[in-house]
């Protein structure tokens, strides 16, 4: 806990002790565990990093009725939004999870331990109640109570956490800093009053008349603080908006703006919703706030070529607008946008938007360039073939399968990862010929030797398949009953005792660069 000189107390749980994180790490291991949800996954980075303080963990059931009931914890600290854990009964009594539990929590996308929940209580909450109270009704149109309707679990868990490890984000790392971080930026750079900027959406020119005439007014700086966590259904897609955010970062005066992303899992609660924003946006060291919407509209005036407050405009006076429907119509049928309603990079990025294949890998996509796809053989393999227990023909007919779609996604122009587990080189060479030879000229092939000491994989193998092979279930596994033959002239060697994720991340980034691929 800290008092810096922005924003008053900020909460960050992260571990800085190394001994306690190694401490909490083993403890991990011996502990049942849950894998978030992406909400959850969001909810808890805010809580761990400060973002959500003044809270230290999931609502437990006085914090969540006092927040639902009248915006304020069971402390009477300000907090509009319920944040809170749910799982279902199923898992509860999977788990044993009661008062005085300690769970881990996981990151759903990478199984990684991010931080211990003690368990203060576990209760069924009203949702009816939830979704009038805080989102003003019980309407299944509303994307929140959709959610709360269809996805949410019958019981909340409340508890503090103790932080293991932030979550691993490999797009825009630079950009992505924690309430400390941005607060220690900002008083590096000795700014006292800062404008923050909340966004969901795309910029234009309106928005950068809004905020600098904002900053201006109160002789502020601007921070740029778009959410990429969880949006609106339909929402324009992150790596899209943060480009355009890039690009029209260039307009503002020099010196004036910072970007920075939130990852929030929005709610869309209206009048709640803002003033959650406004707590967290004083949690990362700001000291005023702009809601994108609620705030004063701004209209172009012709005749004097500026943005104006169409509050302020002179009767008889011409303005241009452009809606959000005529913009996407002109995005879609390729008809000009004009410079005065948006900025030249900015209607480039999202008209790329409209050809480009949706992305479905962070590191690459965050280049913009092309579709990137994925292929696991233990997560396609129940799309093409049988369970894992199959035998060593029907899995080498998977790796055919395989292949022949990466081949595909390749000459289509896609950039593919392909990572199924292949024991002998020659099986390594048949794929890398197909794929060759069914790409073209223009086709390219990288082998990664991910080597990593079995010893590892079987301390890490939560799936429990290594030990299943030992146990006779099936034969034929690399490693365990069948030799795994060194890889031939690799590409690169990576080492995940070694290295970590990111490291290694970036090491495949810098070989493509080093080919020109990106």
């Amino acid at each position: 806990m800290a008092n810096p000189p922005h924003g008053g107390i900020l909460k960050d749980l992260v571990a800085r002790d190394e001994p306690l994180r190694e401490t909490l790490k083993a403890e991990a291991h011996t502990l049942p565990d849950v894998v978030l949800t992406d909400r959850q996954l969001c909810d808890l980075e805010l809580v761990m990093n400060g973002g959500f303080s003044p809270l230290e963990g999931f609502m437990n059931e006085a914090d969540y009725n006092g927040v639902v009931d009248n915006l304020r914890l069971a402390d009477g600290a300000l907090f509009p939004m319920p944040i809170t854990l749910d799982l279902s009964r199923e898992t509860i009594d999977r788990l044993s999870i009661a008062a005085g539990s300690r769970v881990v929590l996981r990151d759903p996308r990478d199984d990684q331990a991010l931080a211990i929940i003690t368990v203060d209580d576990i209760y069924r909450p009203d949702m009816v109640k939830e979704a009038i109270q805080v989102f003003g009704a019980d309407d299944p149109a509303h994307p929140a109570v959709a959610y709360l309707r269809n996805k949410v679990n019958e019981f909340y868990v409340g508890g503090k956490v103790q932080a293991i490890q932030p979550p691993t984000h490999f797009d825009y790392v630079a950009l992505r800093y924690t309430p400390a971080e941005l607060r220690a930026h900002f008083k590096k750079l000795a700014w006292r009053k800062v404008v923050a900027f909340q966004t969901r959406n795309p910029m234009h020119r309106a928005h950068r008349e809004l905020t600098v005439r904002a900053a201006r007014q109160r002789q502020a700086n601007v921070l740029v603080h778009p959410v990429v966590g969880l949006t609106k259904p339909g929402d324009v897609d992150h790596y899209t908006r943060v480009r355009v955010y890039e690009a029209i970062m260039a307009k503002y005066p020099n010196g004036m703006g910072q970007l920075a992303l939130l990852p929030l899992a929005m709610r869309m609660a209206g009048p709640r919703e803002a003033v959650w924003h406004a707590i967290i946006r004083k949690n990362f060291g700001t000291t005023h706030f702009i809601v994108d919407g609620p705030f004063q509209q701004m209209t172009y005036l012709p005749s004097t070529d500026e943005y104006q407050p169409v509050d302020e405009v002179p009767k008889g006076v011409q303005t241009l607008d452009i809606s959000g429907t005529e913009l996407r119509r002109r995005l879609k049928t390729g008809a000009p946008i004009p410079d005065w309603f948006s900025y030249d990079a900015v209607v480039k990025t999202l008209r790329d938007r409209e050809t480009i294949a949706k992305a479905l890998q962070v590191t690459l996509n965050q280049q913009g360039g092309r579709s990137v796809s994925l292929l696991l053989g233990d997560t396609v393999r129940p799309e093409l073939d049988t369970p894992f227990s199959a035998t060593a023909e029907e899995r080498a007919k998977n790796l055919q399968r395989l292949t022949f779609v990466a081949a595909e996604l390749a000459r289509a122009g896609a950039a593919v990862v392909l990572a199924p587990t292949v024991a002998s080189q020659a099986a390594r060479d048949a794929v890398k010929a197909t794929v060759l030879s069914q790409a073209g000229a223009g086709g390219n092939f990288f082998a990664i030797d991910v080597a990593t000491p079995i010893e590892h994989c079987e301390a890490e193998d939560r799936k429990g398949v290594y030990k299943r092979a030992r146990a006779g279930e099936f034969h034929g596994f690399a490693g365990v009953d069948e030799t795994f033959e060194p890889i031939e002239r690799p590409q690169l060697v990576v080492d995940i005792t070694k290295q970590n994720v990111p490291e290694i991340v970036h090491s495949v980034v810098l070989l493509l660069e080093t080919e020109s691929l990106l």
